[in-house]
């Protein structure tokens, strides 16, 4: 991923990077990446926080920007373009005088993307898909974790905070994200990353005929190899069915015009996005198997 980075930044002769951090763990490992390619006074932080954001995430994204030592402005999005002039300016950062963020700092927009949310569409386009490079899109939330600690480890140092990585994933759009009480994305990604992953890595790639067929025979969790109990988050037939097909829909239909406009990524999987995997915007199907599978396990409760 280093050397991918860099030689992207090379070859489109970027040395100036503006990242959206979170207080998550997708933007604070983002950072931690573009910081071990770039100085610190190269990179620009910005926090964009609404009236949903809690203070722990607000928190936890200032102490990230003074471990990596980097400029960092805090811009509610309400008030965004006026405060975002101004802050940057006190930064006192070289720039032409005439043009702001973040052109005005000279850098590039990132996306901090990660497979498992590209590959549904959890993610706004124009909004927090945009950007130059989508540089940890092609690995899975838990691969996410593991690469912020192996950042930490590198830096020999917690650039990224511990707390960033036991807090739960939360968009923060809206009071049921609200991570005070306990709540946050609508994935599960200790499941929903293998099961995401089934669907475009194996080289036959898995279809939900044969998914619902592993699941009616109790060894789903084994042919995916997902590390929980689907038991113990699906209490009946029809809440994996809901969940299934949700997903599915999305991974099929609308996530497939977001990918397609979605930036460059660097590819380190057998089958990243834009690469060896071909898309073509066309409707989900199920096959008349798996109709007649999905019935007779909803008959049979």
């Amino acid at each position: 991923l280093r050397y991918g980075l860099k030689e992207f930044l090379s070859a489109i002769h970027a040395g100036r990077v503006v990242i959206g951090i979170s207080g998550g763990i997708d933007s604070a490992v983002n950072a931690a990446l573009y910081r071990s390619v770039l100085p610190a006074e190269n990179l620009l932080l910005v926090n964009t926080p609404t009236r949903f954001n809690s203070e722990t995430t607000k928190n936890l994204a200032r102490r990230l920007a003074e471990n990596l030592e980097a400029p960092f402005v805090e811009l509610p999005i309400d008030s965004f373009i006026n405060e975002t002039v101004s802050q940057i300016d006190d930064l006192q950062i070289p720039s032409p005088s005439d043009m702001k963020t973040p052109h005005a700092f000279g850098g590039i927009f990132t996306c901090n993307a990660n497979k498992t949310e590209l590959t549904v569409g959890y993610g706004t386009l124009y909004g927090d898909l945009s950007g130059a490079l989508a540089a940890t899109a092609d690995l899975w939330k838990h691969q996410i974790y593991a690469l912020g600690r192996t950042l930490n480890r590198y830096f020999d140092k917690n650039m990224i905070p511990d707390e960033i990585f036991t807090v739960r994933p939360s968009a923060e759009l809206s009071e049921n994200q609200d991570i005070t009480k306990g709540l946050g994305d609508p994935l599960i990604y200790e499941y929903h990353d293998f099961l995401f992953r089934s669907f475009i890595e194996p080289w036959n790639r898995i279809t939900p005929e044969e998914i619902l067929t592993w699941y009616s025979k109790n060894c789903l969790e084994e042919k995916l190899g997902t590390p929980v109990s689907i038991k113990s988050i699906f209490k009946t037939h029809h809440d994996f069915i809901t969940d299934l097909e949700k997903w599915w829909n999305l991974f099929a239909g609308f996530a497939v015009a977001k990918r397609i406009q979605a930036p460059p990524l660097l590819a380190v999987s057998r089958r990243p996005y834009g690469y060896d995997l071909r898309e073509s915007q066309i409707a989900p199907y199920y096959t008349d198997t798996y109709i007649h599978l999905k019935n007779s396990l909803l008959s049979n409760g």
